[in-house]
């Protein structure tokens, strides 16, 4: 009775083990990518959020300035007035949107904003953009409120 014995078996599969290991590998780094993107849209739309309810509140601060429409302001419209640290030539109303605008435009992406009145009601829109995580190019958030 002839013998033969089976060469190269444990090589071919170590190499199937490789390549399945790699697909795996490979995996686990898309989906931690995926991850580290959901993460960083999440963290703009919370500030998003945020700084919405930032201006809610200056309005309810500035109760009759808000009601008398001093507050409204276009989204990408210009400040009437712009204060520095040395000026008090601005309203309280004014250098409420100028620091306002600031905060949106150091911490969102090409942040900006703006506030529509409609009687009583106020709709407070930030918006930004999500080219760096592949999203689409322009976000908003839109939050409305009475004062």
């Amino acid at each position: 009775m002839l013998v033969r014995s089976q060469r190269g078996v444990s090589l071919i599969e170590v190499l199937v083990s490789v390549l399945l290991f790699s697909t795996g590998v490979l995996g686990m780094a898309a989906m931690q990518l995926n991850a580290m993107k959901s993460n960083q849209t999440s963290s703009v739309r919370s500030h998003a959020v945020f700084l919405a309810y930032e201006m809610a509140d200056r309005m309810r601060a500035g109760r009759g300035d808000a009601q008398a429409g001093f507050y409204d302001l276009a989204i990408g419209a210009e400040l009437p007035c712009v204060p520095s640290p040395s000026e008090t030539g601005c309203l309280p109303f004014q250098r409420d949107q100028a620091e306002w605008r600031a905060n949106l435009a150091s911490q969102l992406p090409n942040g900006t904003g703006g506030v529509v009145r409609n009687g009583q009601r106020f709709t407070i829109t930030v918006q930004w953009t999500e080219e760096r995580v592949g999203g689409s190019p322009t976000q908003q958030f839109s939050f409305v409120t009475q004062i």
